[in-house]
Order: C-alpha cells, then sequence, then structure tokens
C-alpha cells in the first residue's frame, strides 16, 4: 500500500476511534449514538468532521463557561405547594427538575392574539419607567414590527434601560431589518446564535423561541405570541394566525427576567445589570394570587427539562389532560405517558391545527398518532385561521403556558420558556379555550384510509422527526 494511504487509513481510525469515544460519553440517546458511530466509520475522515461539525454539543460548553462569569441572581429560597395539595408531588418534581421555587403570582389578563395582546404588550412599554426585555423568534418589519420599533425607540430616548434579543433565524437570517432598525435608533439588540462563518453554521439548528416582554421587573407578557402582522385576526393576512399571550406579575417575573438576561450573556457575552426587584415588584392580589414557576429549558442544560417536567404532569393527572399544539411531533417517552394515562382511564385530549404551515410536520404527524387513538386519547383538528396556542391542562387545576411544542425541536434543541401555573380558575378558563379549539375527530378510519403513497410519505418523514 503507497504511504499516502497508509497515512489516510490511520488518520481515519484515529479520528474515528476519538469521535467514538466522545460519542460513548456524551450521547444519551442510544440511537443517535449507534448512527453517529457508524457515519464516523463508514465514511472516512469525512464522518468525524460531520461529527465535530453537528454532532458536539457546543452550547452546553459555553453555557457552562457564561455561568462560571456570573451565575444567576434571580432565584430565592421558595416554598413549594401545601403538603395536602392536589399537586404537592407535582410541585416537588418540578422543582426537582427546574431547580427553582414556586412564587406567589398572578396572571393578570389572558390575551387572545395580537388583536389584544399588542395594544396592552405596547402600553406597557409606553408606560415604563425603568427597563424593557423583549426576546422573540419572529420579528417582522411590518405595519405591527413598526409599532415595537417606535415603542421601544421612545422608551430607549427618554432614558429607559432598553434590551432587545432576536432569534437569528427567525428574525431574518441574511438580514434581520428589525435588528437593523433597532440599532440604527441606538437601541441596545442583539441576535441570538447568528453567523454566515461557515464553523459556525451548526448552531444554525439551536434557536432562540421564547416570546417574552419584561417591563420595570414588575410585569412580563409570555407565551406564543411573535412580532408580526398576521397575528392580528381584526386585520387578516393571506396566512392569518391565532395565539394565546398572557400578561403576568409577581414573584414569577423575577423568574423570568432572569433567563432573559441568561440568555442575553449567552447571545454576548456581556455580563447583566444588577436588578433591584424589591423597588418593582408589586405583590401579587391577595385575591387572584397562584402560585407560578418560570420553566426554562434548552441545549445548555445538562438535563431536557421540559420533556421531564410533561412527563410529570402527565403521571400526575387523575382525571383529564388537554393539549393544545401546533406541533405534535414528541418522542417515545412521551407518547407513552400519555397512552398509560389514557388506559388508566384519564380523558386525554389533543388538538393540532387542521391545515398545518408546516407541510412535513403535518406529514410526520399523521404517522405518529395511530396508538394514541388505539390507547384512547381522543385527537382533534383546530379549524383554520392556524392556531399557533400552546397550552396544557391536568385535572383542571394545574396548567402549562409558555414557548414550546410537543416536538423534539423545541424540547431539545430550542431555548423555551414554560410557566407552570397552580390555578383552578385558570385552567378551568384554559381547559374550556382548547375545547372549543377542537374541531373534526382524527380517526383509526381516517388515519388507515389514506392511500398507501401517502403513507409511505409520512412514515418517511416520521423519521426525520427529531429535525423538523
Amino acid at each position: 500500500m503507497p504511504l499516502e494511504g497508509v497515512l489516510f487509513s490511520l488518520t481515519h481510525v484515529a479520528a474515528a476511534v476519538a469521535a467514538t469515544a466522545h460519542v460513548l460519553m456524551n450521547k444519551r440517546d442510544v440511537r443517535a449514538a449507534i448512527g453517529w458511530i457508524g457515519v464516523v466509520w463508514l465514511s472516512p475522515i469525512f464522518g468525524a468532521l460531520l461529527y465535530v461539525g453537528f454532532g458536539v454539543n457546543r452550547v452546553h460548553r459555553k453555557a457552562r463557561r457564561l455561568r462560571g462569569m456570573k451565575q444567576s441572581h434571580a432565584f430565592g429560597k421558595g416554598g413549594g405547594a401545601d403538603e395536602d395539595s392536589p399537586r404537592a408531588r407535582l410541585a416537588l418534581a418540578i422543582e426537582a427538575i427546574s431547580g427553582l421555587p414556586l412564587r406567589a403570582a398572578t396572571v393578570d389578563q389572558v390575551l387572545r392574539a395580537g388583536d389584544e395582546g399588542y395594544p396592552e404588550m405596547l402600553a406597557a412599554i409606553d408606560r415604563a419607567k425603568t427597563s424593557v426585555e423583549l426576546s422573540t423568534f419572529i420579528f417582522r418589519v411590518d405595519e405591527v414590527g413598526e409599532r415595537f420599533i417606535a415603542a421601544l425607540t421612545r422608551a430607549h430616548k427618554r432614558g429607559v434601560a432598553v434590551r432587545v434579543l432576536i432569534d437569528g433565524m427567525g428574525g431574518g437570517f441574511f438580514l434581520s431589518r428589525a435588528y437593523r432598525r433597532l440599532r440604527a435608533e441606538g437601541v441596545p439588540a442583539a441576535r441570538f446564535l447568528h453567523s454566515v462563518l461557515p464553523w459556525r453554521m451548526p448552531l444554525l439548528d439551536l434557536r432562540l423561541h421564547k416570546k417574552a416582554l419584561i417591563v420595570d421587573d414588575a410585569v412580563a407578557f409570555v407565551g406564543g405570541l411573535n412580532i408580526a402582522a398576521e397575528n392580528v385576526l381584526e386585520k387578516p393576512t393571506a396566512e392569518p394566525v391565532q395565539d394565546v399571550h398572557f400578561r403576568v406579575s409577581g414573584g414569577v417575573v423575577r423568574q423570568i427576567a432572569a433567563s432573559f438576561d441568561d440568555d442575553w450573556t449567552f447571545a454576548t457575552g456581556e455580563e447583566a445589570p444588577e436588578r433591584d426587584f424589591a423597588a418593582h415588584r408589586p405583590a401579587a392580589r391577595p385575591e387572584r394570587s397562584a402560585r407560578m414557576r418560570a420553566i426554562p429549558s434548552g441545549p445548555d442544560l445538562a438535563i431536557d427539562q421540559l420533556a421531564l417536567v410533561l412527563q410529570a404532569a402527565i403521571a400526575s393527572a387523575r382525571s383529564s389532560i388537554r393539549i393544545a399544539t401546533p406541533y405534535f411531533l414528541p418522542e417515545e417517552p412521551l407518547l407513552t405517558a400519555l397512552q398509560l394515562a389514557a388506559l388508566r382511564g384519564v380523558e386525554v385530549t389533543l388538538t393540532t391545527p387542521e391545515r398545518n404551515n408546516h407541510r412535513m410536520v403535518a406529514w410526520a404527524f399523521e404517522a405518529h398518532v395511530r396508538p394514541l387513538i388505539e390507547a384512547g386519547c381522543r385527537l382533534y383538528r383546530s379549524p383554520p385561521p392556524f392556531d399557533h396556542s400552546k397550552l396544557m391542562t391536568v385535572d383542571d387545576e394545574w396548567c402549562l403556558i409558555g414557548s414550546a411544542n410537543w416536538d423534539a425541536r423545541s424540547l431539545r434543541l430550542n431555548f423555551e420558556l414554560a410557566v407552570e401555573v397552580y390555578d383552578a380558575e385558570l385552567a378551568g378558563t384554559l381547559s374550556k379555550m382548547i375545547q372549543e379549539k377542537c374541531g373534526a375527530r382524527i380517526t383509526i378510519e381516517e388515519i388507515d384510509g389514506r392511500p398507501l403513497p401517502a403513507k409511505l410519505r409520512d412514515a418517511t418523514v416520521r423519521l426525520m422527526a427529531p429535525y423538523l
């Protein structure tokens, strides 16, 4: 064998051995580990380079380094749920998962779509006295975006400390007009994990999907609402989107603000400013006070927090689980948990859009849900316009709101923010809202009645579910 061939073979073996060792030590998912080991051995040199580029979680390493700079300062020691509360075990489990205490807080408003959400958010920005932080996945420069740019600019010019964090893909990859406009006005703004450099391209799969607005460390708006005109249903665009957003106040705002600070530091390398919550935070109204907890999740954390929270909530259910989500492609543990809940007599209701805005997600969904229907889960399609709401209730006593979808992208790859709420009144309201969204029921006959080419297409696309 020529010397070049020997050197190539030795290089391949050394690279494959090193990559295999890294896979074995770092990949929790057995299927992913087997797949990567196959790639690095069957594709000489290129397979190892591919793994270094796309298989190594640099985000987790960077996050640990930045957290060493300054630990998150927002989380104090707080109490859990009362021991005799029906949700006490769930509260303790989620405290163990998240490391965060429950806080006394209030859901002040449930805001349907941009019609109700945007006026409240803009008014809060205009009332701001000390600080405004906005985190968003999509920030379009349209009629709605212009209003937000103007409000943020006004706040900045009157001396309010404004920071805006826009995802590097959802906000426009090559050109983010909103980012450029804000920077031109002097408003501190950053793009999350954005780069056109080839060696940073692997990070493009890791997105900031949080939607949060924090004003004066006193109130916050969270949910699924992006900054875009399609969310205003009163003036429908070509592809209108319905959604739900929430205005919250009280102790949970502290946790939401800390999540923003962590993301800002991660994106910019800047230390977050000190906050004086005691000076701004209003007490939760006693007549509407609930127990709440913000739950951030993302590839920067050692565990898949939201996936574990969902499993714990499902396991705690005694009578009902109701879910509304635009994208439903969970991995096997969550599917199994929902099946078991239905089999032990819990009424499991799931609604997803009749017409999805991501065709491949819709195809994979069709190949994903037969086991749930067979177990007794009730699946429905919500009629147009496209429903982007992300809601979950358990036993009409507990609910989960926020930015996350029921898919591997949200639960493993994206930076997400959820808020759990122990409040029977809100849970009842959201349960009713989910039931109102339910349109045509999905049946076994419908699933089995699809043409064979459609079944093959859907089953093939399902293989890509972790990345859709």
